[in-house]
């Protein structure tokens, strides 16, 4: 008696599996492997280059913080807009004012009363203009993160900013800032051939 009640269970589970499909039959969808590595690789990644304020060029695959796009202010409709970045063509930092600040601090700890410290740090104010696929132009301020991934190597990380601030005792020429933004096929290849040491 007890010898049939496996062969029972096979039955039952014959009949009550869609088609009548057998464990580990072919039809079965392969198994996962949940400790695989997973894909770095970025489907919204566009190609294309960063240049810096001091020349330099980094080219490769260019994105955005996941789900995120770029958020301007448009001087020209006094509104904020949300660009996403597949319909950008470039983006150019605009200078508006550039500065070496004094710095500050408190004379003592729970009083007002601030005293300059004899150092001064670089402070820069920047619009950004972005020009779009169907060549229209927004030109306004904008905070954003850009990532550019070399095709040999880790993603490396831009800050556009609004307003930035160097360390105390250097200089504006220190204070590096993403001078353009660049996207597609000729924008990365131009900044690939521009990494090149010239003969």
């Amino acid at each position: 008696m007890p010898a049939t009640l496996p062969r029972i269970l096979l039955l039952v589970l014959v009949v009550l599996l869609p088609g009548g499909a057998l464990l580990g039959d072919e039809k079965d969808p392969p198994p996962v492997n949940p400790f695989r590595p997973r894909s770095t690789a970025r489907e919204d990644a566009l190609p294309g280059c960063v240049e810096l304020s001091d020349g330099s060029i980094h080219p490769g695959r260019v994105y955005l913080t996941r789900d995120h796009k770029l958020k301007v202010f448009d001087e020209k409709l006094k509104r904020h807009r949300e660009v996403p970045l597949r319909v950008v063509r470039r983006i150019d930092a605009v200078v508006r004012k550039e500065w070496n600040e004094k710095e500050w601090r408190f004379k003592e700890n729970a009083n007002d009363e601030k005293v300059y410290t004899g150092r001064t740090y670089p402070s820069r104010e920047y619009d950004y203009k972005i020009t779009l696929r169907d060549g229209r132009v927004i030109t306004g301020p904008l905070a954003a993160i850009v990532y550019v991934e070399p095709a040999d190597g880790e993603a490396c990380r831009f800050l556009l900013h609004k307003r930035d601030k160097g360390e105390p005792d250097t200089t504006l020429s220190m204070l590096l800032y993403v001078r353009s933004v660049r996207l597609g096929e000729a924008a990365l290849e131009e900044g690939k051939n521009a990494k090149k040491p010239r003969k």
